[in-house]
């Protein structure tokens, strides 16, 4: 199995209060490297891109259970 596919899974397995928590810490982690990034150039630059997919991937989550979309799991 895939990362993608363990994260996806862990993503479906948690409540929305743990998805609503894990947004927010997510964006917050995204400030901080991103400021990180500005005063000193990170080890591995890729990880803001791959934290920012992680995230939208969060919201599409959150955003599927609050529409009542029911996901797949595969």
């Amino acid at each position: 199995m895939s990362v993608r596919n363990d994260f996806m899974t862990s993503l479906r397995n948690m409540t929305d209060e743990d998805l609503k928590n894990r947004i927010n810490e997510d964006e917050l982690r995204i400030k901080k490297l991103k400021f990180a990034h500005a005063v000193s150039p990170l080890e591995n630059p890729m990880s803001i891109r791959q934290l920012r997919k992680e995230l939208a991937r969060t919201k599409t989550e959150f955003l599927k259970r609050k529409k009542g979309i029911k996901t797949e799991n595969k």
